[in-house]
This record gives C-alpha cells, structure tokens and sequence, in this order.
C-alpha cells in the first residue's frame, strides 16, 4: 500500500521555540448562548407539516458540553433528521441530544490529539500479525488492526491496537473472527490469506476490502473499522480445483482486482459494490499453491495489473501481467516472465520507479537464492533496485511501503531469515541507491529484542512514522528517516469545513484563525524540524507562515471553502504524553454559533393546535435554557369545524316555562293563540353546538330581528353547547314572524366563519289560515 506526504512542508522557525499550552485567559469569562429558532413552516402551521428545529449553541468556556431537546407534544421525530456540527456525537430518541468531550473556541473549532511515539507492544496483536492497517477515530486517536494471516474461518484473526494509549481498542476481548454477515463480530466463517493485501474504500476510508475464501468461495470481504463490524462479502469465483485462494487485492481505476491460485484475475467494482463484467479473466500466472494458500503478491504500475507467482518447489517463479483496458495479458507478456532460479520462492511484487517518481514497470524479489529481477510494463528488462538486489541468500523479503516526499520516493523492504531477525532495506527511487542516512539493514534492538520478523509497514502521515508488524506479533514504531525505534515523533491532522457546523440552510460568514498546538511543553518539541501543511478543498497547498514560536499557525488570510491542517511534530522526548495529558492540534474560526438540527412531523390529530419546543445545554458554565419557540397549528380539511345552531320558541302557555332554564317546550313554530296568552311575547332559545373536532373562539350570536338575541363574544370546546334566551314583545299582528339566528366564530388558529341560519316562527292567526 502507497502513502503520500504532501509536498508543502513548511517550518519557519527556529528550533527550540517554545509552545504555550493554553490561549490567553480574559478578565471574565462569556456567557454561553443557547438559542432556539423553527423553519420550514409558516405561523400558523398546517397538521403534517415538517418543521425544522435549529438550535443554536455558543460555549463561554472549553470544556465538555451537552445539548439536549425533548421532542414536544403534538410532533414526532423525522427518524435519522438529526444533524450535529463536526466533533459532537448525536443521539435520536423522545429526547434528542449531542455531546462534545471538549469544545474550544466558543465551538468553532475542531481538534485532534498528537499521536504519542508508539512504543512496541507485543500483547497488542497477541498473533502472526502482517501490515497494520492504520485507522484514525473521529478524536484523532491512531488505531493499528491486524488479521492474522493464513488463519482458518474458525480462527479468531482480527485485533485492534490503540497506538494513542498503547492499549487494545475498546469493544475487545480480540482478537475476533472475521465474517460474510454485516453487522458486529460475531462467528466466523472467513479464512484469511497468505499475504494479504488491502483496498481502502475512496468514497468511505474507514472501510476496508481484503482477498476472503470461504467454504465455497473466494471473494471480496469488506471491514468497517469505524463502526466497527463486518461489512459483506462478495464472492467472485467458486473454491475449487487449482482455485484455492486469492492473493490480496489492489486498486486499479476504481476496481479492485486479485489473482487466484489458479492464475485467474478476478475483479470487483468499488462504487457499484459488484463484480466487474464477464470476469473471472483468464489466467495470467500458472498455478501456484503453497499449503493451500497463494505464494506470491500482486502490485501495479502504469495502469496495468501485475501478479508473481511461485511453488515451493520445483518450479521458476515468474511475473504475470494484466490489460484492464483489454481483460487480456498485456502487450509484450504473452506469457509470465520468469524472475528467479528454479525452486525459489516469491513473497512480493512491487512497483519500479523513475528518478522522477514515474510508475516504470515491476519488480520481484525472491527467496533462497536471492535474485531481484524487475520488466518495464512493455516486458523488457529494467535495472534491479541496488538495496533489494544485494540481499543474501535465505532471506524473505515482503511488499515495500512507498513513501512520497516531493519528489522523492522511497520503498521500504520488510526483512526476516537468513542473518536478520527482522529489519528494513530502504531504497531511494529518486537517486536509485540505497537511501542516504540510513543503515543498508535498519535492524530494532529496542523491539523485543530485535527478533520482528517484519512483514509490512504502513506510513502516518501526520507523525511522518512507520508503523511495522510482524511473524513476531509485536507491532512497533520506526522513524523513516534514522531507522530509529521507536519513533519518536508525533502528529494530527484535523479537517475543517466551516458550513458543516451549520444546518439552517442559510449562509453563514466565517474567517479562519488559527491552528495551535495545546497540551504540550516547550521543552519537549523541536519545533524547528517540525512540519506543518495545509490544503484547500482541492488538495491545494495554501500558503501559511508555519509555525510561530508560541505554536501556532496564522490562518486569518486563508480563503477557502475548508481546510485540512497536518502537524508533523519532532519531539525531543515523549513526557508530554501520558498522566492524562493530551497533547491536540486545534483549527479555528470566527463564525455564528454552531448548529443542531432535527426535524419533527406536526401531528395530524385535530386537538393539536399548537407545538413548540424548548432546549436545554449543560457545559462548563453550567445550566442553559433555550427561548421557547412556538408554531400555531390551523385547522386542515380533515379538521373543519361543524358548528350548529338551534333557533327554538317556546310553545307553552305558561310564561315561566319560557325563560331561561324553563321546560318549555321549545318547538320551532309556536301555537296559535299562545302569544296573545304570553302578553304578545315570543320567547325564543338559540342554542350554539360545537360538534367539530377543534375549538373555537370569539363566538356570536347573530339575528338580524331581535338585538337582544345577539351576545358574544364566547369559546366552545369540542362538543360544549352555548344557550341563549330572548324575547321579542307585542307580537299582535295577523302575520305570522320567522325569526333567524347564525353563529359567527373563529377556528383556533383559523379565520372567520359562519354557520348555517337556524329559523323558528311566531304564529297568529295567519299560521293557521295557512
């Protein structure tokens, strides 16, 4: 696996510069701010509306904070709708809530720890242990992961080491055995390969594919180290005759392609997560079969797909190559080339380089008689890369790790066998020697005693570290300039993208400050060999004035859409790390309060006429209350109100039946005869009935007859009935009167409406000649 350190490496001052640890202190700390706002639906809102929560949150002081906002009544919450800034960990439930374990800079600010110099750690990996894996948490700790190779399905293979406490990882017991299901560990049913090698995901670095054989298949299995679990598995060709196992994979233009023991070249595609057309293709090596497992290695160069291939014995181990452009050999390899005496065996495959950094072609290095021999991509011969070529006889020699500085190129060659317990060969690609500064054979004293057994390396680029692994199972540190071990650098690197703390959808200003080291004593840092890059969204180097004597990076003239800030750090000792102490690289900016977000569904029951929201913070200022944020609910379709009225008389001869309270009876026309009884009155009874599902207000009575029938204003309830009596006096007349009655009101959260009339009628004698 490659690494590239970006070329812009920029140091500006002089070594044993000091760095203060801590900003300067005000006079009086600020407040915290919490403030709540909604979006997304206007005032009043409508029943199924989605409305969007913004809460707002400044810190007064570093320290741990809590954000938390009980999901109110009448309004569930949008499942997977919470959004939180870079640095806070969210939690979705009847009470939504984030937490950040440190906030700095009012929460406009985003940090990583150092790396400690890792010290080797043999209870780590507890196994047969070949490349780490490197993995960094959201925190910036570093994690090492390690499967065991050549390891059968039932076998625990999987540990993770903390390289930041020099610890396993939490959710142990490990190791743990690997599996096709996704999900947690769980059982196994993956045997791992001889020499693994592995494709990190573009799109999504915490996940990782690696060469996997089951009972009845070899394939593509998928690591999520972040989550952490397994993530599938895609098998690309039946297990079966000469098809035993993959050697590992490598990427090539968005595939991930391996070569079976039977010399097929199988292929798989990243982004769709499938195998890649009419593959398996035919074979580019012969059968190669130690012990059931795949003795050689896959590398690429210049587009093209090259595998080495061998037996333990009694064969010539050769060099095959592959056209994706064509699915067929290349050009120029009508057959595999061969790159050792009979017999040897072969371990690796890597690529050769130019002066100039330029992919050139292949190289192979075998085992027993030692013989390095290397093909340009067009098959004829290249020159043999010194530091590989002159190794002695016995020795295995495994995949280089690349490391890019600039210009410079250099391979680093696991060792073990013959005279070495374990070291590295260093060749420079730049010069084509061996790499100036460093032994010819970097051997580790200080690591369990030199015996390593090194098998890979990967390359942090924020320490600028080699991490190593080995048939020992003790994972270490190396420096990749001295060789020394352990390495005793350290680094971060954190990624700001200011618009990622907001979630209102509204632009927001912002002007980057600073990066600055914390937690770390002047006297323990060479901040003059210190390194300090910075790349825009584009992986652009910006130009910055590098580290000031007090640590920090003045960032204030940067115009970028985001930023990703690397500190590779010299360390003169490692006393800063430990006792609880965390040294961190922070980035800064200037900008509005940072964001949480969530989304709720506005209920569609009718009682619902209001909702509202409140939050609530806990932080190293102590308690926070929100404002209250409230949205009226008016009434839908499905919520219209029913609202009836009863105009009545009274049909009784006896006056005191008709007053308010009396039995009546009420009837909608009154007997003939009975006015003239009543002392020419007719007693009438409105009777106003809510029969809708929501309330209603400022309510009236309304009869263009009789004024004293009108009254208001008054609320009804669902269900709740208003009475009112009146009368109208002398009603003599040969004519018959029909008095009406309405009821205007307003739906809470509605406009003004009417009922229908309601009518009843005063006879005389009239009624009855009618």
């Amino acid at each position: 696996m490659r690494r590239r350190l970006p070329a812009l490496a920029l140091a500006t001052v002089l070594a044993g510069s000091a760095v203060t640890a801590a900003a300067p202190v005000s006079a009086q700390p600020a407040a915290s701010t919490l403030t709540k706002s909604v979006q997304g639906v206007s005032d009043p809102a409508s029943h199924g509306d989605v409305a969007t929560w913004v809460v707002s949150y400044s810190s007064g002081a570093d320290g741990p904070a809590t954000i938390s906002d009980t999901v109110g009544a009448g309004q569930t919450l949008v499942s997977g709708s919470l959004q939180v800034p870079p640095g806070w960990t969210g939690s979705e439930g009847p009470t939504v809530t984030a937490t950040h374990p440190g906030v700095r800079n009012g929460g406009t600010a985003l940090s990583s720890l150092l790396t400690p110099p890792v010290q080797a750690s043999a209870s780590s990996t507890g196994g047969d242990g070949f490349t780490p894996i490197l993995h960094r948490t959201t925190d910036g700790s570093l994690q090492a992961w390690n499967i065991y190779h050549h390891a059968a399905p039932s076998v625990p293979k999987l540990v993770c080491t903390d390289l930041t406490t020099n610890a396993p990882c939490a959710g142990g017991p490990w190791p743990k055995q690997l599996g096709t299901t996704p999900g947690p560990f769980g059982a196994g049913d993956i045997q791992s390969g001889l020499e693994p090698q592995y494709v990190r995901d573009p799109a999504n670095p915490d996940r990782v594919y690696y060469s996997a054989t089951t009972a009845t298949s070899v394939g593509v299995a998928c690591l999520d180290l972040a989550a952490p679990g397994n993530c599938g598995y895609w098998p690309l060709m039946d297990r079966g005759g000469q098809t035993i196992e993959l050697a590992g994979l490598v990427e090539l233009n968005g595939n991930a392609y391996g070569v079976a023991t039977s010399g097929h070249v199988l292929c798989w595609t990243l982004a769709t997560q499938s195998a890649c057309a009419n593959q398996p293709y035919a074979p580019i090596v012969p059968f190669t079969n130690s012990g059931g497992y795949y003795l050689g290695a896959l590398a690429v160069a210049a587009g093209k797909l090259f595998a080495s291939s061998s037996m333990p014995s009694g064969t010539v181990p050769v060099l095959g190559c592959f056209d994706p452009a064509t699915t067929t050999a290349c050009a120029g390899w009508p057959a595999a080339k061969p790159v050792g005496p009979l017999g040897n065996h072969i371990y690796n495959a890597y690529t050769a380089y130019s002066t100039t950094g330029a992919e050139t072609g292949v190289c192979a290095s075998t085992t027993g008689v030692n013989v390095t021999t290397c093909y340009a991509v067009d098959g004829s011969p290249l020159p043999a890369p010194v530091a590989a070529a002159g190794l002695e006889n016995g020795v295995l020699v495994f995949n280089p790790e690349v490391v890019r500085t600039g210009d410079r190129v250099r391979g680093y060659f696991p060792i073990w066998g013959g005279p070495y317990q374990g070291a590295a060969v260093c060749h420079d690609w730049s010069t084509g020697t061996s790499c100036a500064g460093l032994p010819l054979r970097i051997t580790h004293p200080n690591v369990n005693g030199g015996n390593t057994r090194d098998y890979g390396y990967a390359f942090d680029e924020p320490t600028g570290c080699l991490i190593g692994l080995g048939d020992a199972g003790v994972l270490f540190s190396m420096d990749p300039d001295t060789g020394a071990s352990p390495c005793v650098r350290s680094g971060a690197s954190v990624s700001l993208n200011p618009a990622q703390f907001y979630c209102d959808g509204k632009p927001h200003a912002v002007t980057y400050d600073r990066a600055r080291l914390t937690g770390v004593t002047p006297a323990n840092v060479n901040l003059g060999a210190s390194t300090v890059t910075v790349l825009d969204q584009g992986g652009n180097p910006v130009a910055t004035p590098g580290f000031a004597p007090d640590g920090t990076v003045d960032l204030s003239g940067v115009q970028a859409a985001s930023l990703t800030v690397t500190a590779t750090i010299v360390l003169n000792n490692a006393s800063d790390f430990g006792g609880g102490n965390q040294p961190s690289l922070v980035v800064e900016f200037t900008g509005d309060a940072p964001q949480m977000c969530f989304r709720t569904t506005i209920s569609a029951d009718c009682p619902v006429t209001s909702v509202a929201n409140t939050a609530g913070a806990e932080d190293a200022t102590g308690s926070l209350t929100s404002n209250t944020v409230t949205r009226q609910v008016a009434p839908g379709s499905a919520c219209a109100p029913n609202v009836v009225v009863n105009k009545e008389i009274c049909g009784s001869y006896t006056p005191s039946n008709c007053k308010a309270g009396g039995a009546g009876p009420w009837v909608k026309q009154a007997p003939v005869g009975i006015l003239g009884l009543l002392n020419a009155t007719a007693y009438w009874r409105v009777t106003v009935t809510n029969n809708g599902p929501i309330a209603i207000t400022d309510a009236y009575v309304v009869d263009d007859v009789e004024p004293a029938c009108q009254t208001g204003p008054f609320a009804l309830q669902p269900g709740e009935s208003k009475v009112v009596h009146c009368s109208t006096y002398a009603l003599l007349s040969l004519f018959p009167l029909t008095n009406k009655a309405k009821a205007k009101y307003t739906p809470v959260n509605g406009t003004r409406a009417y009922s229908d009339w309601s009518s009843a009628k005063a006879c005389s004698l009239l009624c009855l000649l009618g």
